[in-house]
Formats: C-alpha cells, sequence, structure tokens
C-alpha cells in the first residue's frame, strides 16, 4: 500500500469517528419530549345562575346551592338567570318547583318565590303539612334559628298535685323538625356576608299530619320552646337510618332520585322515645316523682243527716246513694 492510500483511509476513519462522536454528543444533550396537558378553552359566554349540588323539589334556595358560572354563548336560553340581570338578594329564600341536578342551569319556572301562589305547598315534602308556633325571645333561640335549620321542640309543664307537691318537668317531645319561615320570611338576611340575627315572634314548621295535631294539643297543656340541632346531628342519624335499613336507595335509581330519597329521609320529624327532665334533676328540693292527684270534689246532692248527725255538706267522706221509689238519698259509710 502506497503512502497516499494510507493517508486516505486514515483520514476517513478520523471523519469517521468525529461525526460518530458529533452524533453522541446531540443525541445525549437533548431532553426527552415532554408531554404537555391540552387546556380547554374557558367557556366565552355570559355567566348564567347554576345549582352547585342537586336540588329536590322543595329545597330552599340558599347562598351556597347556587352560583353563577360562564356559560357557552350558543346554549344560553331565554330562562336562564343571567349575571349582571338577575337580582340575587330576590331568589334566596325562593323554593324549587322542579327538580335540578347539580351543575344545571337553574330556570325562572324551577323557582317559586315569597309571596307566590303555592309556594308553601311547594316547599312542602310529600304528605308533609306546615304548623306555625308562638315564640319569644327565650323560646325561639334569641332570633338565630333561620329557615332549613332543624329544631327539637321542648314542652314545659306544672303537674299539679296535692299541698305543695307540684311536678315541674320539662319534655322533648318531638325532633328533627325543619324550619320552613321565621315570621313571614323564608330566606336568611344577609349584610356584609354575615347573617341578620332578627327576633321573631312566630316559627313554622314541616311536620307530618299526627305531629300537628301533637303540636296543637302540647300548646294547651304547657309552654312550648325551641331547641337548635347541629347539622352533625341530622347526618349521623341519617346515617344509622341507612345502616339499618330503614332508608333504602332503589337499585339503578339515578343521583338525582338518590338526593331526593336522602333529602326526604334528612328532614322527616321523629316522634317517640322522648327524654325529660324533672325539678328533682335539678334542684334537691324539687320533686322528680309524679305528685298524688287531689280527687275531684264531690257532686252536692240532697241527702239527710247521717247516723252521726253530722251535717251530710260537711261529711266528705264515702257515701252510698240509696233509692227508695222515685226518692235517691246518700248515705254516709262508715258513721
Amino acid at each position: 500500500m502506497d503512502k497516499k492510500k494510507l493517508l486516505l483511509l486514515l483520514g476517513a476513519l478520523i471523519i469517521a469517528i468525529g461525526t460518530g462522536l458529533a452524533a453522541r454528543s446531540v443525541l445525549s444533550g437533548s431532553s426527552a419530549p415532554q408531554a404537555e396537558a391540552v387546556v380547554p378553552p374557558v367557556a366565552q359566554g355570559p355567566k348564567v345562575l347554576v345549582a352547585q349540588r342537586a336540588l329536590p323539589v322543595g329545597t330552599i334556595v340558599t347562598q351556597d346551592s347556587i352560583s353563577f358560572e360562564a356559560w357557552p354563548k350558543e346554549m344560553v336560553q331565554d330562562a336562564y338567570f343571567l349575571e349582571g340581570e338577575a337580582d340575587m338578594s330576590k331568589l334566596l329564600g325562593t323554593v324549587v318547583r322542579n327538580p335540578i341536578t347539580a351543575g344545571q342551569p337553574v330556570t325562572q319556572g324551577s323557582l317559586v318565590a315569597p309571596g307566590d301562589r303555592g309556594f308553601l305547598a311547594a316547599a312542602l315534602g310529600p304528605g308533609m303539612r306546615a304548623v306555625t308556633i308562638t315564640v319569644s325571645q327565650k323560646t325561639g333561640v334569641a332570633g338565630f334559628i333561620f329557615p332549613g335549620d332543624h329544631v327539637d321542640l321542648l314542652l314545659t309543664q306544672l303537674v299539679k298535685g296535692q299541698g305543695d307537691s307540684d311536678l315541674k318537668t320539662t319534655e322533648t317531645i318531638l325532633r328533627n323538625l325543619r324550619v320552613l319561615a321565621t315570621d313571614q320570611a323564608t330566606d336568611t338576611e344577609t349584610i356584609d356576608g354575615k347573617s341578620v340575627v332578627k327576633q321573631s315572634k312566630t316559627v313554622t314548621l314541616e311536620v307530618t299530619p299526627r305531629i300537628a295535631e301533637k303540636i296543637q294539643v302540647a300548646e294547651t297543656i304547657g309552654s312550648l320552646s325551641l331547641s337548635l340541632r347541629s347539622i352533625a346531628d341530622n347526618q349521623s342519624e341519617l346515617e344509622r337510618a341507612i345502616a339499618s335499613g330503614s332508608v333504602k336507595v332503589p337499585a339503578g335509581a339515578s343521583k338525582l332520585e338518590e338526593d331526593r330519597l336522602l333529602t326526604q329521609a334528612m328532614n322527616q320529624p321523629i316522634e317517640g322515645a322522648t327524654s325529660f327532665v324533672t325539678g328533682g334533676d335539678v334542684s334537691r328540693f324539687q320533686r322528680r316523682t309524679m305528685p298524688v292527684q287531689a280527687p275531684p270534689p264531690m257532686a252536692s246532692a240532697p241527702m239527710a243527716s247521717g247516723p252521726s248527725g253530722i251535717s251530710p255538706r260537711a261529711y266528705t267522706g264515702p257515701v252510698v246513694r240509696v233509692t227508695r221509689g222515685k226518692t235517691t238519698e246518700a248515705v254516709p259509710v262508715g258513721k
């Protein structure tokens, strides 16, 4: 091999090595391709009123149940509530007339406003009734009861006995009653995001027909007062009802149907298994047992003097009525 061919072969080898090193440097320096998330374009349209959760029939609209969200312009309908045109303060306290699923726009025909015909009837659940009781600052939890809350009903009474043996007692006669309205308001007034506390004179409750009768009788027995329930109590009782099988959701039920059944179960009033406290549970100087009832006054009847010559009007012992012909005579016994 001559010198010229050797130089050409060496040059080709150097070029191949250089090309390989360059390619390796390029490949090692380049980073792996990164996957980029595709962000869908934000709906460019007006904001419409949308349900934030499922709203079954009879639900009282509150601040946290609805809000305005952007909606595609071509899908906006005339029946929707638009931001800037709808007054949110007038929508709060309205009642859902037709069921609304979560994320669905709220239409004008699906709400009933206070004062409209059939408003209170729309707020009631199937088979339920509305009753109103009188409350004061003391019996109405100082105005901290608002529409949509759940309360227990307490009856305070004095059981009369002989002498000074009266029994003072308070009994929880009904539980988990839903508040429909305070006075004639079904919404909560808010200023700067805070609920305004107002003293109410009446409270309207949602009850069954039998409980409505019980409340009317209870008002003639003693004084009624309300006890505000915790939201956690309602949820825990609902879970116990589901676990016990008293609340059953049919297989294949839609989300809206399931929410309706659970909401109805959570709003169901509870009667029976009442608890009570007597004066003896509060003070050692009060009774804790049922007092002896005073005997009813004996009807006066014309009667002859007793065997002992005691005046029949002054005699309070047992008597026997003896009839001779058309004359009835009350004769004292044991004299």
